[in-house]
């Protein structure tokens, strides 16, 4: 029976694998709500350089934060032709909360049944979770719906995907993205 499980999980995995965007597809349509609840499209965006879009596991948790620092820090110095936006399944408030405790400098968008990380082929796990944080002295509740693998894309002002990192580790994923934007000058 154990044998039968693990199957069944293997051929979901390897088929969530067969879907996920290639590099050199047009990038999969998104529109979600940001941190102010505002709704935020792709095609508003293209017109600006490059867009990053990483995809993390859950707001104001370790790793996550880790990486949305690193390009928070960047951004702030930011010399190259490109934007951010961070896409986890946390509700919009959690990400609110996350902008405010971290001073984080770009967008990011909820996407908390997890549509758009699925239109992308990152996997998702879904299941409500919440974790209590302080935030300038008060306690807050974050919730999300669903948690994503950590995955990063680079769409070009044309909607094509020029680049694909799966599994990403948070304090190296910026050095990467770099690396294949100077090469791309």
């Amino acid at each position: 029976m154990k044998k039968l499980g693990f199957t069944a999980l293997l051929t979901v995995i390897l088929s969530l694998a067969a879907f996920a965007v290639e590099v050199g597809d047009a990038a999969p349509l998104i529109k979600a709500s940001d941190q102010n609840g505002e709704t935020w499209t792709l095609s508003e965006h293209l017109d600006k350089g490059y867009l990053v879009v990483y995809f993390y596991p859950g707001a104001m948790t370790g790793g996550c934060t880790k990486q949305a620092c690193a390009y928070r820090d960047h951004v702030a110095a930011e010399t190259e032709n490109f934007q951010v936006v961070g896409i986890s399944g946390d509700a919009v408030e959690s990400l609110k909360w996350f902008q405010k405790a971290e001073n984080l400098n770009f967008t990011l968008l909820s996407d908390s049944n997890g549509a758009i990380a699925k239109s992308f082929g990152v996997p998702v796990r879904e299941g409500e979770k919440s974790i209590k944080r302080t935030v300038d002295g008060k306690e807050v509740e974050l919730k999300r719906v669903a948690t994503t693998a950590r995955w990063t894309f680079i769409i070009d002002s044309a909607g094509k995907v020029v680049y694909r990192a799966e599994k990403v580790k948070p304090l190296e994923d910026l050095q990467g993205v770099l690396g294949f934007l100077s090469k791309s000058k």
